[in-house]
């Protein structure tokens, strides 16, 4: 099982894998039916067998208390269809939940499984269902859960929007604020969209998709306006400071071959001014040119 449960060696395999996938049984009916085939305990029998797992860890007797409940879970998890989720993985983290209840179940405090496991059934759906209802959480805190699920249940089945009567009045029975209400309704009511066109779509899908009407013109991207200003930077301030790193005549025969507005020296003309080759100018070009790439890396960097 998964969100470290412990996973149990079952006789019957095929409801071993069943428990934490049931569809590994072919259908969901089958695994509806294997289930309610499984005998209900005694009181005595749930008792003892809580005893066995509390004190000696028997994993034999964790077996049958999570086997004589998964109906239970299959109840509880038919309550939930309405949210559009596949009945087999709400069965399934239900499942978890009863784990996690036989996990710390105590017999010698009078209640019974029953009873105790439904509160951590329940919360494990009810996680799953807040984590893939919606791509975007409606609900994130404690208290925006309990009025997500509560809403639910109390909205209108035509699915008409709340009018401000019922939500005052379902505002007052849950002992939240109207604004509360009428916010969780505006989320749950909300559609999803995708934020491009399917691809294969024609030209009109694009036009109308977000992404071509969400960007703003008039402002830059981030990383845009970053890469304007680093440009600035380095035909400015930055290329100056360069420079003067630069030895008197590697700076010189940059700024007269790369700087100027006109036609600059040739290399002929560079070397009879200094009385070198051609070729060496071109030597040092080529070097100075190279210092100043990683100066002005650097600056960026």
């Amino acid at each position: 099982m998964t969100q470290g449960t412990t996973t149990l060696a079952l006789p019957n395999q095929q409801l071993a894998a069943a428990v934490s996938n049931p569809g590994a049984l072919g259908t969901i009916e089958a695994y509806i039916t294997a289930v309610n085939q499984q005998p209900m305990l005694s009181a005595e029998l749930e008792q003892d067998l809580g005893r066995r797992l509390q004190k000696d860890g028997d994993l034999d007797a964790a077996r049958q208390l999570i086997m004589s409940h998964l109906r239970l879970v299959v109840s509880i998890a038919r309550q939930y269809l309405g949210y559009g989720l596949p009945h087999a993985d709400l069965i399934q983290e239900g499942n978890i939940g009863l784990m996690k209840a036989v996990k710390r179940f105590d017999p010698d405090r009078g209640v019974r499984l029953v009873s105790f496991a439904v509160h951590w059934i329940k919360a494990e759906i009810h996680e799953y269902v807040i984590r893939n209802w919606r791509l975007v959480k409606v609900a994130t805190t404690k208290a925006q859960r309990k009025l997500f699920f509560n809403l639910r249940r109390m909205s209108p089945e035509d699915g008409q929007t709340l009018d401000p009567e019922q939500v005052d009045s379902i505002a007052r029975e849950l002992n939240v604020r109207p604004q509360d209400v009428a916010e969780m309704e505006l989320r749950m009511s909300g559609a999803e969209m995708a934020l491009e066109a399917p691809y294969g779509n024609d030209d009109d899908d694009a036009v109308f998709a977000p992404i071509s009407y969400l960007s703003d013109e008039g402002e830059l991207e981030p990383s845009n306006v970053l890469a304007q200003r680093a440009q600035v930077q380095l035909q400015g301030p930055g290329l100056e400071t360069a420079l003067a790193r630069l030895d008197d005549r590697s700076k010189h025969i940059i700024e007269s071959r790369w700087l100027q507005d006109d036609r600059g020296p040739t290399l002929h003309e560079l070397a009879a001014e200094y009385g070198v080759s051609a070729e060496r100018i071109r030597q040092i070009e080529t070097a100075a040119l190279k210092k100043l790439r990683g100066f002005l890396e650097a600056q960026v960097a």
